[in-house]
């Protein structure tokens, strides 16, 4: 069962990833782990899947959780506007064609789950080298929002759909809430409820050597970068709520059917969440369009049959899926930055979905392969 799924995976290999690990639950039950390749390449280091990654964007989607776990307690309104929680927000300048103008919208709350505040994903702009240097280094989650308002933003709220530091205030926003730190918040109302004890958004220096070597791929090769979450951890203390979760496979298959069986959400707000939410202007932008939507921080199905799943997927490679409709859960786990499989992970979902309920499909996946990524493996 699953060789179609075991031959496309492996085929990342032959493209330039050192490794991999799937796996994939169906009705609570675990029906396939698959992994093969390198952890730590130069070494020859087989996966083991055991591995702990950074997992890059995948975090946003516990980020996204976290937040609407305090919208279900009625906390505060999707509508509300953020300078309401965090006074820094209330008078935004916006970059135009004419300069530097006074934004005139208001940033609301749905515009950080939406990617549409205006935000870039600029971490290393001006006001942000200006957090890392006078805090030391430090860069608490909460306090680099006053630096960040002061950076223009890039368009009118709510004008378009923008990949950015949206769910990095979205953290900052839970601390504000909560009343917590953003890790200490989803330590306790995700990972320990869900028993991910690999998983954290703070990592001790001591424990940085339990994570797996990560790779760039550059000039056709996987280049060893160090251990590091790379370009999105701008301090010690910032939890990035966009980027900065470290986790393992065995841990997030566990959050994506604490999601699933709505045990971290009620039925009612993991269905907002997957509901397509873009206008037509937004999803002009939209870097998805041509097969999904886009909910409160998931792409998400739009009415195309082949893609049915809602989930996201992050820089290095890691890739989560929850098909509702058939009871299905995915996440597969790697460590490449740039990796040349990025745009063909869409098709796992198909592929299991192939497997388990209609093979027919089999012949349309390799089909769209061809035209979408003009994909010329062998099978």
């Amino acid at each position: 069962m699953f060789e179609n799924l075991k031959k496309f995976c492996d085929s990342f290999l032959e493209l330039g990833v050192p490794g991999f690990d799937l796996a994939v639950c169906k009705d609570g039950e675990c029906i396939l782990r698959y992994m093969n390749g390198y952890s730590d390449l130069e070494n020859k280091v087989k996966i083991n899947g055991t591995e702990r990654y950074n997992i890059y964007s995948c975090s946003k989607v516990i980020t996204c959780t976290a937040a609407l776990q305090l919208w279900e307690k009625g906390l505060f309104s999707l509508e509300d506007k953020l300078s309401d929680y965090m006074p820094e927000f209330n008078e935004m300048t916006v970059m135009t064609d004419a300069g530097i103008k006074k934004a005139q919208n208001q940033i609301l709350i749905k515009h950080l789950f939406e990617m549409t505040a205006g935000f870039s994903y600029d971490c290393s702009s001006p006001q942000l080298k200006k957090a890392i240097d006078e805090t030391g280094g430090r860069c608490p989650t909460r306090e680099v929002m006053k630096y960040l308002a002061e950076e223009p933003l890039i368009f009118e709220p709510g004008d378009r759909w923008n990949y950015s530091l949206c769910h990095d205030v979205l953290a900052a926003f839970v601390e504000v809430i909560s009343g917590e730190k953003f890790e200490s918040y989803v330590k306790k109302n995700i990972f320990d409820v869900l028993g991910m004890s690999k998983s954290t958004f703070i990592l001790p220096e001591t424990e940085i050597e339990t994570i797996a070597p990560q790779y760039s791929f550059q000039g056709g090769k996987a280049v060893d970068i160090g251990k590091a979450i790379f370009n999105y951890k701008i301090g010690s203390e910032y939890a990035s709520g966009g980027a900065g979760c470290i986790s393992t496979v065995d841990d997030y298959i566990k959050f994506l059917e604490g999601l699933r069986t709505y045990k971290l959400l009620k039925p009612e707000t993991l269905k907002l969440m997957m509901s397509d939410r873009l206008t037509d202007e937004q999803k002009r932008t939209y870097t998805k369009k041509a097969n999904y939507g886009y909910g409160l921080g998931v792409r998400c199905p739009k009415g195309d049959e082949r893609y049915i799943d809602f989930g996201w997927g992050g820089a290095a490679g890691a890739f989560l899926a929850i098909d509702m409709q058939n009871a299905v859960s995915i996440y597969f786990g790697s460590h490449l930055l740039a990796s040349p499989a990025q745009g063909l992970r869409d098709m796992l979902c198909r592929f299991v979905r192939a497997e388990l309920i209609d093979s027919s499909e089999l012949d349309g996946i390799y089909e769209d392969l061809k035209k979408l990524y003009d994909y010329k493996l062998t099978y």
